[in-house]
């Protein structure tokens, strides 16, 4: 099957930069559930192996209390699609702000395995349902020139949250020995989420719903009305023009996926969603202190390393932020593919001649991050935000979620006993992985740079 090539005329208007300014405020805001989706997805990295012993956990066992968040994800990202489409994607992130909340209190709180994992289940469910909604809004109210930057923030917000929980989960560590973090640590760890969920909860009451979903609900007045503050009256003229007739080629029925062309763009966003988590960065971001001290360092010292490898993953996406509206999403997904399976392969080989002195290990895990962050991170969302029409975006955005949420359950959920029984070869499968992402990038993955949503929209449409 060849790549679906999108070849259609850009007609953009100039855009002050004052409106540009009220677009990257409203989609800073908007990343906040990015940084919660980071930070409550990462915090159980410094905090598992203290819950292990709390709980006397075996290998499974271990793997099943780290992911049981991921079981509420891939439901949180079933069911927000459908819901944003009908309700508004502001009112669902909301909700998905209160149950971060929840679960932050909740999760902190537990006296049997058993609590604390339904905890985690609530706290998925808004994690599934942010990581599909702030895309997908960022992506409906950015002007197509910046749309990839500011879609790109989200991720930023993500390993942001995920950077700010390291630093946070060493400073709870600190506090106390092994046994007050065996005891005490782990639940302030996850205590601490309550501040970042009522700072996204309280910030959404000052953005405006997406003005694609406002136009598809009749609202077309407040569709102006923010677009016009977002590019000015010229932009929201042709952008409104523009969604109303992408809208009336559109039936919005969830069959619409299975559609020719639109089904390409399933197959597209979906293989995208399964490779950015199969390709092993989870196994990296959840189980890097666990690594750490498997290559010999000491508990305080693994947590130190892991805020190295928080700084290195924010580092690249602010890389990325920079380049992905000028190199294209194709060009950075093809060069994070090679530098995370070279790496891998590095990092696998290292673990298994146990090459444990000097800084290899720590080296290698950098250079996969630092991969990850300049694409497959954040250029995965970037495109699955953008490739699917208005009226079933919702929808479809949930699919390539769920898909991107359940293999991160599979990953996550198997990694610890594969881990203790494999050693460093288990490196070396996911090296092959993303060997396979190379090829799926760069058979079938179209470059959007630069179109609207509604030309891309347009593209698929009545293709094969």
């Amino acid at each position: 099957m060849a790549e679906h090539k999108i070849n259609t005329d850009n007609q953009h208007t100039e855009i002050s930069q004052g409106s540009l300014s009220y677009a990257a405020v409203v989609a800073a805001a908007a990343a906040l559930g990015g940084l919660l989706f980071g930070y409550d997805t990462a915090v159980i990295s410094g905090a598992i192996g203290f819950l292990r012993s709390h709980f006397e956990l075996n290998s499974m066992m271990t793997g099943w209390a780290a992911s049981a968040a991921l079981v509420g994800c891939i439901f949180g990202a079933m069911f927000a699609g459908t819901l944003s489409d009908r309700f508004g994607r502001k009112r669902i992130m909301m909700l998905a702000g209160g149950m971060f909340f929840i679960s932050a209190v909740w999760s902190a709180i537990p006296y049997q395995l058993f609590d604390f994992i339904i905890a985690r289940v609530v706290g998925g469910l808004g994690v599934g349902a942010a990581s599909m909604l702030s895309p997908l809004y960022i992506a409906e109210i950015s002007p197509a020139k910046m749309r990839g930057r500011l879609v790109s923030l989200n991720q930023f917000a993500i390993v942001g949250g995920m950077l700010v929980v390291y630093f946070v989960n060493t400073m709870i560590a600190r506090q106390g020995g092994e046994m007050w973090n065996v005891q005490y640590g782990w639940r302030w760890m996850f205590g601490s989420e309550a501040v970042p969920a009522i700072l996204f909860f309280g910030l959404l009451f000052l953005v405006p719903e997406s003005p694609r979903w406002l136009t598809e609900a009749g609202k077309e007045k407040q569709a102006r009305n923010i677009l016009t503050r977002v590019g000015g009256s010229e932009h929201a003229k042709l952008e409104l023009k523009e969604i109303k007739d992408t809208i009336a080629m559109e039936s919005g029925s969830i069959w619409d996926l299975f559609k020719p062309g639109i089904r390409m763009a399933l197959i597209i966003g979906a293989g995208l969603a399964i490779l950015q988590q199969i390709t092993g960065i989870n196994i990296v971001l959840y189980y890097a202190p666990e690594i750490f001290k498997n290559a010999g360092l000491t508990a305080q010292s693994a947590l130190s390393d892991t805020v190295i490898v928080g700084i290195v993953n924010l580092t690249f996406t602010v890389v990325a932020i920079a380049v992905v509206d000028k190199l294209g999403r194709k060009p950075l997904l093809l060069a994070a593919s090679a530098g995370m399976g070279v790496s891998l392969l590095l990092l696998g080989r290292a673990i298994r001649l146990e090459q444990f002195e000097g800084p290899w290990v720590l080296l290698f895990v950098l250079t996969y991050v630092a991969s990850f962050a300049v694409a497959m991170g954040p250029v995965v969302w970037v495109v699955i935000s953008e490739i699917f029409p208005t009226k079933i975006r919702g929808r479809a955005m949930s699919v390539a979620t769920v898909c991107l949420w359940t293999a991160c359950f599979l990953v996550s959920v198997f990694f610890p006993y594969m881990l203790e029984t494999f050693k460093g070869s288990v490196f070396w499968i996911y090296a092959d992985v993303c060997g396979a992402a190379f090829l799926f990038v760069l058979l079938f993955v179209p470059e959007t740079k630069g179109k609207s949503l509604e030309e891309i929209a347009k593209s698929w449409i009545g293709s094969d």
